[in-house]
């Protein structure tokens, strides 16, 4: 179980990901998160250029000069950034189930927002609402991204999270 957000260092990483592609400055970096994230994501200029500039610091991006556009600052990995990379790829490999539990934590929530007595939101004309309505769109859309990006027809998984683990050779005690 996670204690709060989404997992530590994915900015970090994205950067670093999207910096080997090409040599990038901040507002482009935001800009092709929120893309990878289906418009549902952007993080803000105070998390990703302190992480450019520390990346400069740690000599892992270094800013280079673009004559086309003189007033970017655009950032280029090097070949210590490269390694920092392959390193943090491997860490990232141990974060799918905080990415889990963050997007299962927060649907709970949604639908405790719409069925917990103890929860007296309002619906507003015109608005999101927190009912079985938009709870059945938020999990149809999920479905539809999952055949889209694995070109797949979603198929029902029956197993108890137990039954799941013990069929993946997951550890719970890890978990």
């Amino acid at each position: 179980m996670r204690k709060s957000g989404p997992p530590k260092g994915i900015i970090a990483y994205l950067v670093l990901e999207l910096l080997e592609e090409k040599p990038r400055y901040g507002y482009e970096i935001l800009k092709e998160i929120r893309e990878i994230s289906g418009g549902h994501w952007e993080p803000s200029y105070g998390s990703v250029y302190p992480i450019l500039y520390k990346f400069e610091e740690k000599g892992w991006a270094e800013r280079i000069e673009r004559e086309d556009e003189p007033d970017r600052k655009y950032f280029e990995l090097t070949d210590d950034g490269q390694a920092e990379l392959e390193n943090r790829r491997d860490d990232s490999a141990e974060k799918a189930r905080d990415f889990a539990d963050v997007i299962l934590g927060f649907f709970h929530v949604y639908a405790a927002f719409s069925t917990d007595e103890r929860f007296d939101i309002p619906e507003l004309e015109g608005q999101w609402r927190f009912d079985e309505t938009f709870s059945a769109w938020v999990v149809e859309q999920v479905v539809r991204h999952h055949e889209h990006y694995f070109d797949a027809t979603f198929e029902r998984i029956d197993d108890t999270p137990e039954e799941f683990y013990e069929r993946q050779g997951i550890d719970e005690s890890d978990s």
